[in-house]
Parts: structure tokens; C-alpha cells; sequence
């Protein structure tokens, strides 16, 4: 399909951005990759009387490792995420997730703030990031605010983010221990069906943090803190996985959908965890 008649702007700096959202209001919306935004107005879905592409925003596009915290500007791609030498060694699990992200041309488009700020539940990174416990960058109007991640989503494509704000880093301390990201989808491309974000750290054998979190099993990323405390303090075996397990499967809600039953949906969940925790487990 067409999508409905727009305006197109493309500003070069993030005054421009925050000018024209003042301007028009919610009758705007900016734009990154566009892979979620633009199926959208194609389908009618998404009504957008003024489109704000942020191509030409250099600042969005950096890579900022300053010691143990790593900032990442909105318009960095998964491309970039994948091929960067220096965030492969300090952050392995965001290559890791990014490669399980559609297909290479999504990625070289795609970026981490479109996925993060879309409120999307099937996105695979606000996930990590709420594993990560990442902190958004939000800039408004008012100048700059702080959201974490864990408190960003509050349903399906409603998030924390005003009309007039815009999602311009993402920032986390350089994960420690074992990590993974485990994803099961239909076919390569397609969403998750269930997914999981593991970190773990072990000290002398016992774990000694963790910290879990699943998406697509909710109208918004779960991060379970009960999932993530019934590992402390264990050896991370059967019995300890298990009840992470248990925990995780009270914090999730999801819904039938072409993907499955609910009843399958939670089997699929349990299991891609399970792989999650003992691949973490044998990389920390």
C-alpha cells in the first residue's frame, strides 16, 4: 500500500529535531531506520502529517566507551553494533543479539535507538537493555532527561517518551561474567517467538549476580528481578534453573497470536531461558 500524503523534513542538527516537534506536535514523529515506522503508514496503521528523518544528525551516529560505561548514539546501526572490534570485546552480547535481528539489510539500516525508543514488545533490544539495566537519553524542549530502561515501557508502543522528546543515547556499564542472548523465531527475519537476555557473574563457583530479562511474552520487555534473585547464591544447577525458571513464567503475560497458543508461548519461554542461563553460566 501508499501511505497517506506526509511532509518530509530532514534537519541537520537536534534543535532542528526539537524545533519541528514543538512545531507540529503529535502530528509528528522522528524517524531512524524505519523498518517499524514506515510498514506502518504503509498500512495505515501509523497517521504521520510530518515525517522527521534523522539521517543527518552526526552526533546520533557515535560510539562513546569512556572506561567501564559505553554510550551508544540513537542512529548507531545493528550493522555497526556487529562490526565494531572494540564493542565485541567489551560487550560481546550486543553482536550477539544485533545477529539475531531480521536479516543483514535490516541491519545496515536499523538502528538501536529506532529499537529501543519504538516501544515495539517484539524489538530484541530493549530487552538487553533492560538486562543491562541502560539508562535513555531523552531530549526535549527542557533540555536533557534520564529514563531507565526498566522504567521506560508501559504498554505496546506506549512509552515514557513526551511528543516532544526524542531518544538520542543509550548508555550501560560494561557487563561482567557470562552472557547470552537466546531468540526463537518461526523463520530467520521474523520476531521473536520467545526470547532471553542473561548476565551472570560467579564468584568461587556460586553466582553472584544475575540478571534476566525476556522479550515478545508481554505487550511491553519483562525484566523478572525474582528470576534473576532465585539464581544468586546457587551453583546454577537444575534445581536453581528451575526455579528461575518458575519465577520468570509469573512475570509474563503473553497473548495467541500466529506465533501460538499461550500454552505454547510459555514451553518456548521456559526453554529458550534455560539455554540462556547455562550458556551464560559456562561463558562467566
Amino acid at each position: 500500500m501508499i501511505p497517506a500524503a506526509f511532509d518530509y523534513h530532514r534537519p541537520q542538527d537536534l534543535e532542528g529535531v526539537i524545533a519541528l516537534l514543538e512545531e507540529h506536535g503529535d502530528e509528528a514523529r522522528v524517524m531512524a531506520g524505519g523498518h517499524s515506522l514506515i510498514p506502518m503508514m504503509k498500512l495505515r496503521m501509523a497517521d504521520i502529517e510530518h515525517l522527521i528523518d534523522l539521517q543527518d544528525i552526526a552526533s546520533l551516529k557515535t560510539i562513546t566507551i569512556d572506561g567501564e560505561r559505553i554510550t551508544l548514539g540513537a542512529m548507531v546501526t545493528q550493522h555497526e553494533l556487529i562490526n565494531s572490534a572494540e564493542l565485541s570485546q567489551i560487550a560481546p552480547v550486543l553482536r550477539e543479539a544485533a545477529l539475531m535481528i531480521a536479516d543483514p539489510q535490516v541491519r545496515y539500516m536499523g538502528t538501536i535507538g529506532g529499537n529501543c525508543a519504538n516501544g515495539d514488545p517484539g524489538n530484541d533490544m530493549p530487552g538487553l537493555m533492560q538486562c543491562l539495566d541502560a539508562t535513555y537519553t531523552l531530549l526535549g524542549p527542557d533540555g536533557e532527561r534520564e529514563v531507565a530502561a526498566r522504567e521506560f515501557y508501559d504498554s505496546a508502543y506506549m512509552t515514557e517518551r513526551e511528543d516532544e522528546e526524542v531518544l538520542v543515547s543509550v548508555s550501560f556499564d560494561a557487563p561482567k561474567g557470562g552472557y547470552a542472548y537466546e531468540k526463537q523465531k518461526r523463520k530467520i527475519g521474523d520476531y521473536a517467538t520467545a526470547a532471553a537476555a542473561i548476565q551472570i557473574t560467579k564468584e568461587d563457583g556460586i553466582c553472584a549476580t544475575a540478571s534476566v530479562a525476556m522479550t515478545n511474552l508481554s505487550d511491553v520487555p519483562v525484566w523478572s528481578g525474582a528470576a534473576s534473585e532465585a539464581l544468586v547464591g546457587t551453583a546454577v544447577d537444575a534445581g536453581a534453573i528451575k526455579a528461575s525458571v518458575a519465577a520468570m513464567l509469573q512475570d509474563i503475560d503473553p497473548m495467541e497470536d500466529n506465533r501460538g497458543p499461550v500454552a505454547f508461548k510459555r514451553h518456548v519461554a521456559g526453554i529458550i531461558m534455560t539455554r540462556a542461563i547455562t550458556r551464560a553460566w559456562n561463558r562467566a
